[in-house]
């Protein structure tokens, strides 16, 4: 898929969290004694004891003349065992053919730590690693098969809720869009406005961030862009009344479609939280049963703090399903399985950037592999 390739190319070119960890991990990993045998083995230095040896004519030189002949024929062996490393190299640093390290309680308590500072979280952390153990504790890993592992387990906690945003019959569907300053709500309301007129579905769109001139100036750009209807009102005007009045517009003009934007508001201000369920009361006043979709656009740079997001914005805004923005502005990415495995909510897209083809539905395996530079 290209725009997972593009996830891959933008995200993790230069500084994959999980990649870079990983190979420091396999790097530390002290390959079994062996290359420190061969290491203190060539000592020849022992070569030059027997000149030495005479002189003091102790009975210690004696058993110490015997060793070096040994390693001299004991050591084409080692070189015979060395073919294993040729592996290394550019080739086989690309390929991950040439590292590898035991699965043992170092190497897991290794990994934990990795996918926590990637902002998996310990829970989250905690499973993964303990899933990938399973029959596998103790065994030799090569490098690409712990990368392999350790997507599955990952796509295995996004699958359940990699699921696009729900498109009903009743019309018109009324889709509130909510999240804090900067998460890009009005981008990403722009995007799906112009990918569902693509699709045929005829959109409006309600500009009830009323107090910022910008946004409602950015979504009116991406109305004529896309063909679709921006609602407006006056600037510090009340959102819920403009949401309640792009109601029956859209129902009058028989739109499949309203697109619902509000004021970026931060978690922790209790005034703008009521607001945002004032806003909700009287959608409702109107169709019980609106807002039928309630996305949540979350900013992947918050990390951890994305959790607290969701936890409180479905308290007053009965969330029905995420869409994570700006993955290209983070090297980690992790927060979005913590957010799959603690909560279960839809993830229904992820954004990149700018670009109309920078929004795209959420693919779990892809996002996986990307998240761990396969």
């Amino acid at each position: 898929m290209a725009f997972f390739q593009k996830l891959k190319d933008r995200l993790f070119k230069s500084s994959s969290k999980i990649e870079e960890g990983l190979d420091a991990i396999l790097d530390e990993a002290p390959a079994p004694a062996e290359p420190e045998p061969a290491a203190a083995q060539p000592a020849p230095p022992s070569e030059p004891a027997p000149a030495e040896a005479p002189a003091p004519t102790t009975a210690v030189p004696e058993p110490a003349r015997p060793e070096p002949p040994r390693p001299d024929p004991a050591r084409p062996e080692p070189a015979a065992e060395r073919p294993a490393e040729p592996r290394g190299g550019l080739v086989g640093r690309f390929f991950g053919q040439e590292k590898g390290r035991v699965l043992d309680d170092d190497m897991l308590e290794s990994l934990e730590e990795l996918l926590i500072s990637a902002d998996m979280g310990v829970e989250t952390a905690l499973k993964v690693t303990a899933n990938m153990a399973e029959g596998r504790f103790g065994r030799r890993l090569g490098a690409r098969e712990i990368k392999e592992l350790l997507a599955r387990e990952i796509a295995a906690i996004l699958e359940p809720v990699a699921r696009p945003m729900p498109v009903y019959r009743k019309r018109p569907q009324v889709v509130l869009v909510v999240g804090v300053n900067g998460s890009g709500k009005t981008t990403t309301i722009g995007k799906l406005a112009s990918q569902f007129r693509a699709a045929g579905k005829s959109v409006v769109i309600a500009a009830g961030d009323t107090f910022r001139a910008a946004a409602v100036e950015q979504l009116q750009v991406w109305g004529q862009r896309a063909g679709v209807p921006v609602m407006t009102a006056a600037q510090g005007s009340d959102p819920a009344s403009l949401a309640f009045d792009a109601m029956a517009k859209a129902e009058a003009e028989g739109a499949d479609l309203l697109l619902i934007d509000t004021a970026g508001r931060l978690q922790n201000r209790e005034d703008l939280m009521q607001e945002l369920a004032k806003i909700v009361r009287v959608i409702r006043k109107r169709d019980p049963e609106a807002p039928h979709n309630t996305l949540l656009v979350l900013d992947a740079t918050t990390g951890q703090n994305a959790l607290n997001q969701v936890d409180i914005f479905r308290k007053i805004a009965d969330v029905s399903g995420l869409v994570m923005t700006k993955l290209d502005g983070t090297a980690k990415g992790g927060v979005l399985v913590a957010l799959a495995d603690r909560f279960g909510l839809p993830i229904h897209a992820i954004g990149l950037g700018e670009s109309i083809d920078d929004l795209a539905p959420f693919d779990p395996e892809e996002f996986a592999r990307a998240l761990t530079g396969l």
